[in-house]
């Protein structure tokens, strides 16, 4: 596991570190290339940690380290699911400085994948590498990517951070690759389960890699155990059905439930309702309401509907959703907020429109 094999090259240790010397001093070295050389030395290092950053999925986002070890047994995990090995291509087209580009690199050194890094962009396939059988894409790249991605056959591209919307995972079923929608976060390396969005396999469910258990919380919220990964229980703010001990279906965040009269509403199930009614970017979120407590509110990204769109909405509406879902307020923005992946930023969105009223 010393050695790395990059763009068909195996490298021993030793070349390996006189390599990555080399090119983290290079100052015409592009910025993402130095930062996977400058994590290979890292690695490579006699620290047992790595220091990355969570994402906010289980508390306060925060720096923690973690672990060489565990970040092994869950490229393991990952290898068992897929079968990655020395006969795989595996593309890197995900920042190094997050940590899920860091375990495609992982990956690599523990199953002997061959790994193809690529310069981060919002379509990464656009790159002339050769054959791809393992990828790891954000929501944003896979939307951005569908048009390159109907001439590719890739055994298994995996989409983390954050959800796949339901019209992106429409358009996945025209593709002949295998995605996969994964669950996980930082303090559990990557993923902890997959879901086939797409394929013979495709589900609404997401399956448990092998040592993972869930259970769910008195909020029904998740609870992870998973003793390889981490040594103690993950609780989460996502509310889940558990079908049986290996699958479980994601309902939406506790924590963006909106209490309407005292009829609790998921804003994530309100928007896969109505997909198909709004062509553009949108979102569902609670506003402050003096008789209900919250109302549900539809904000839709670009110029207000004219008359006859707007009133096709409105028709629409109650008879996709029930009369506790149906927006008591339409909130027309001209621009969304975005992270860095493509991620609506739906709480500044909502504090901007507040502050605008």
């Amino acid at each position: 596991m010393v050695g790395l094999t990059i763009n068909g090259e195996q490298y021993s240790r030793s070349a390996l570190v006189e390599l990555c010397n080399a090119k983290v001093h290079d100052n015409a070295l592009p910025a993402w290339e130095h930062d996977l050389y400058l994590f290979i030395l890292e690695w490579l290092s006699d620290t047992d940690f790595v220091m990355v950053h969570t994402s906010g999925s289980t508390g306060i986002p925060k720096s923690i380290q973690q672990p060489k070890e565990r970040m092994i047994n869950s490229a393991l995990m990952t290898q068992r699911f897929f079968g990655l090995g020395a006969h795989t291509n595996a593309l890197l087209c995900l920042p190094v400085s997050y940590i899920a580009g860091k375990m495609m690199v992982v990956r690599a050194f523990v199953t002997g994948m061959n790994l193809i890094p690529v310069e981060p962009a919002s379509n990464p396939f656009l790159h002339d590498v050769g054959t791809i059988h393992f990828a790891a894409i954000t929501p944003f790249q896979l939307a951005l990517s569908l048009e390159s991605l109907k001439g590719l056959e890739i055994d298994a591209i995996i989409v983390g951070g954050g959800e796949i919307p339901t019209d992106l995972e429409l358009k996945c079923q025209e593709l002949p690759s295998n995605v996969y929608a994964t669950y996980g976060m930082t303090e559990t390396s990557s993923h902890v389960a997959l879901r086939a969005v797409n394929g013979l396999h495709k589900s609404p469910y997401y399956e448990v890699l092998k040592g993972v258990e869930v259970e769910v919380d008195q909020r029904n919220c998740l609870v992870i155990n998973a003793p390889d990964l981490t040594p103690y229980s993950l609780t989460t703010n996502d509310i889940v059905t558990i079908k049986d001990a290996s699958h479980f279906e994601w309902i939406g965040r506790f924590d963006s439930v909106i209490n309407s009269g005292g009829i609790k509403i998921f804003p994530e199930q309100v928007e896969k309702k109505i997909f198909s009614v709004i062509p553009c970017r949108f979102f569902i979120a609670g506003l402050r309401d003096k008789v209900l407590g919250e109302k549900v509110a539809l904000f839709i990204e670009g110029e207000k509907f004219g008359v006859e769109q707007l009133d096709h909405l409105n028709n629409a509406l109650p008879i996709l959703l029930s009369k506790f879902e149906v927006p008591r307020k339409i909130v027309f923005v001209p621009t969304f907020d975005l992270s860095d992946a493509g991620k609506i930023l739906k709480k500044v969105v909502v504090a901007n429109y507040l502050k605008r009223r």
